[in-house]
Formats: structure tokens, C-alpha cells, sequence
């Protein structure tokens, strides 16, 4: 799992639409904050995810991107977008070095004699520091609301 306080590695992932996303894209120009979920059937998880849309505005003009990671694939992923209207990229899988899951890209694994997907959250910074991470076995620990507006804040301050 990531560190907080270390860089962050240059993970390409694949959205929804098919489209690379690249962690390294970011870097200098917005700080990314990605949401984790177990699974697009997750009644907690999708609370967390109508909680990010309705915080979007905020995020914006702390000039947070916001990225929601699943581990369905692409098609399944673009029907709970559309279904849902989430207006984020939604990540679906790792370009490089096979396709991963993004949540095995950061170290999120399956508990429970791998019947549980872990959900969690991570913030990155402008220069690509690590500033928030968090990771949950049960989905009510995935979102830890509080930690990451802290985070965020901090990011204002420099701090």
C-alpha cells in the first residue's frame, strides 16, 4: 500500500470510455483525490460516491480532480457510470503490467480468504506526493470524510 508523505508511482489505468489515464498527467497542474469502491453493487460504497458528487463543487475549486476506482470492468464500469450519472472518470484497470485491477495497483487486496475487496481512498498533491491514505476491509471505514477534507485543507496551507 502507498505511504503517506511518498511519491507517487506513475500508474496508467483504463476509464470507463477505454482511455488511458495516466497518474503523472496530473502532476503540476491539480492534486487527484481517488475513491476506491469494493464493487459498483455496493449500497456503501455508492453513498460514498453520491457524497463525492455532491462535494464536487468543493473539490473543484480546492482544485481536487476526483477519480472513482472499481474493479468490474469496463463495461460493467460504463453502465454504473451512465446508470448513476457520475460525473468522474471512473478507472477499471491497469495499462501496465498486465490489467490489474486498480486497487491491486496500490496494494488494496482481497481479505478474508479473498472473498472481500478492499475500499479505501488516496490523495495526491500537485508535485505528486502521497497525502492521504486510507484502506478498509468493510466499506462503512472505506471513506474516512473528515481525514480526507483535512488533507485537502492541508493542501492549501502547503502543509
Amino acid at each position: 500500500m502507498l505511504e503517506t508523505g511518498s511519491p507517487a508511482p506513475d500508474l496508467v489505468w483504463e476509464d470507463s470510455d477505454g482511455k488511458p489515464v495516466r497518474l503523472s498527467h496530473y502532476q503540476g497542474e491539480h492534486a487527484v483525490l481517488i475513491y476506491f469502491m469494493r464493487s459498483t453493487s455496493c449500497p456503501v460504497c455508492n453513498r460514498h460516491v453520491r457524497d463525492l458528487v455532491r462535494r464536487r463543487d468543493e473539490f473543484a475549486a480546492d482544485d481536487v480532480r476526483v477519480l472513482v476506482a472499481v474493479p468490474e470492468d469496463r463495461r460493467e464500469a460504463a453502465a454504473w457510470k451512465a446508470r448513476r450519472q457520475i460525473p468522474f472518470p471512473v478507472l477499471v484497470g491497469g495499462l501496465v503490467g498486465g490489467h490489474r485491477s486498480p486497487h491491486e495497483t496500490i496494494g488494496l487486496s482481497r481479505k478474508v480468504f479473498g472473498s472481500l475487496q478492499q475500499s479505501g481512498s488516496i490523495l495526491i498533491d500537485r508535485q505528486g506526493i502521497v497525502r492521504h491514505v486510507h484502506g478498509a476491509t468493510l466499506p462503512t471505514g472505506g471513506y474516512p470524510r473528515q481525514d480526507i477534507t483535512t488533507a485537502i485543507r492541508a493542501l492549501r496551507t502547503g502543509g
